[in-house]
């Protein structure tokens, strides 16, 4: 499975390691001087996220953190593009938290 999110298409990226020596002038030295170049790469932050579509099915997508943090995705549903909310899910911990307050009901 490629390292792409589903939504952005951000995927991994390829630049360079500089690691340099010295002081910099600035704070009275001779200057930095470069010692090695070495290639590296720079990886998106994906995670999967389960989306509830509109006909109550569910949908997992390995999506970036920046569309996590939006709150919104926009995903293919008969045809057309809709938007969907982002909501975390009811699980666990935070599922037991939420029924303790009474924000959500209690499953039977």
């Amino acid at each position: 499975m490629p390292r792409v999110c589903e939504i952005t298409g951000k995927r991994t990226r390829f630049g360079n390691r500089v690691t340099r020596r010295g002081k910099a002038k600035r704070e009275g030295g001779v200057g930095k001087k470069t010692t090695g170049i070495s290639r590296r790469t720079y990886r998106p932050n994906l995670q999967r996220i389960r989306i509830v579509m509109p006909d109550g099915g569910i949908r997992r997508l390995r999506v970036a953190t920046s569309v996590i943090k939006k709150g919104v995705v926009k995903v293919p549903f008969k045809g057309q593009m809709i938007t969907l909310r982002i909501e975390k899910a009811l699980r666990g911990r935070n599922k037991r938290r939420l029924e303790g307050l009474g924000l959500t009901k209690p499953e039977a």
